[in-house]
């Protein structure tokens, strides 16, 4: 059965991930169409650098894999090809860390960047760092989903560890939060450490040692840079979903005659109340989406046009353009004229 298609505006990750897990089914003798059914993708989508898919997408796929496939090591093979290089700019800015501290701190950070599943954290205990994956996801998945994409999700980590410090970089143990299945000694061939299950959450140990040591790829100007492109991918990763998105689209669709928060909440079928509610449950804010659509327009505005600072400061619905220029050097950091540069 096809799986009901997501908005336009829930498409807003690469199809790397579903690449992987098409590609590691096929070399099990399973057609790309069989991979894909119900996902309403197609195989020749999922090499197109232009196609945009939406976690309810790769969900589908997952589902697929866990009816589909015999070969019970399939989510640790999917985590090992997913190596950094195939995040775009996330996994980029995280291959340039300047240490493995910063790159356990970035990849929290960017995670809504990485077609997510499920949530990620990170601490350091005496002696440990730790990465943590709390049971929440992104969606309900069955016993059998939950436990593919947490092994899917294992193996991806330890596989970034060796990427950026070492192939001798491996993890002290790991926690499994659900009793040990037919294949528990598949875990420790592909995770390199012992492995005990049936634990309060799952986790996985590094020796805290290699916090401070220095990635292969370390570049400080190039992780800045991909930190800036990712802070601004985040932006727009936030605006693009849920509620926040219709808010967004509506904001748009009328520039210079920005309707109020009563006025959008009327346009959704909602009261206020319950439009704030929504939107901080997905941990945004009115203000800051109609910043952002603000922002926005105003980079578009200087890079495409010849208008004046005080032209766009009216357009935008400032009192005067000092209230305008005080405004996108929050945002952006820039003058309006040195962005215009």
């Amino acid at each position: 059965m096809t799986v009901k298609l997501p908005l336009l505006n829930e498409r807003i990750y690469a199809p790397y991930k579903i690449a992987a897990l098409v590609e590691t089914l096929c070399d099990q003798g399973i057609s790309p169409e069989e991979c894909l059914m119900g996902s309403g993708i197609t195989e020749a989508e999922i090499y197109d650098p232009e196609t945009l898919t939406s976690v309810r997408q790769y969900f589908a796929v997952c589902k697929n894999a866990v009816h589909l496939s015999r070969d019970p090591a399939t989510p640790f093979y999917v985590g090992m090809r997913m190596h950094l290089s195939a995040y775009g700019m996330y996994g980029y800015a995280l291959i340039c860390s300047l240490t493995v501290r910063d790159f356990f701190d970035l990849g929290v950070k960017y995670h809504k960047l990485a077609t997510p599943t499920l949530t990620i954290q990170w601490r350091e205990d005496p002696g440990s760092a730790i990465w943590r994956f709390p049971e929440n996801f992104i969606s309900a998945p069955s016993k059998e989903l939950r436990q593919f994409l947490i092994e899917q999700q294992l193996a991806q980590h330890v596989t970034h560890l060796r990427d950026i410090v070492s192939r001798e970089c491996v993890p002290q143990k790991i926690h499994v939060s659900y009793p040990a299945p037919p294949h528990a000694d598949l875990y420790e061939k592909f995770l390199s450490c012992p492995v005990y299950f049936n634990q309060p959450v799952s986790e996985i140990y590094y020796d805290s040692a290699i916090l401070d040591r220095k990635p292969q790829l370390a570049h400080r100007l190039t992780s800045t840079l991909l930190q800036e492109t990712c802070d601004r991918l985040i932006g727009q990763a936030k605006v693009s979903v849920g509620v926040a998105g219709e808010v967004y689209q509506i904001l748009m669709r009328t520039p210079g005659q920005f309707p109020g928060m009563d006025e959008v909440a009327d346009a959704l079928h909602m009261t206020s109340r319950t439009l704030r509610r929504k939107l901080e449950a997905e941990d945004i804010s009115f203000v800051e989406i109609f910043n952002d659509v603000r922002c926005s327009l105003a980079t578009e505005y200087l890079q495409t046009t010849k208008l004046s600072t005080d032209d766009i400061a009216t357009l935008l619905g400032f009192s005067d353009a000092a209230n305008f220029r005080h405004a996108f050097k929050k945002w952006t950091g820039k003058a309006p004229s040195a962005y215009r540069k």
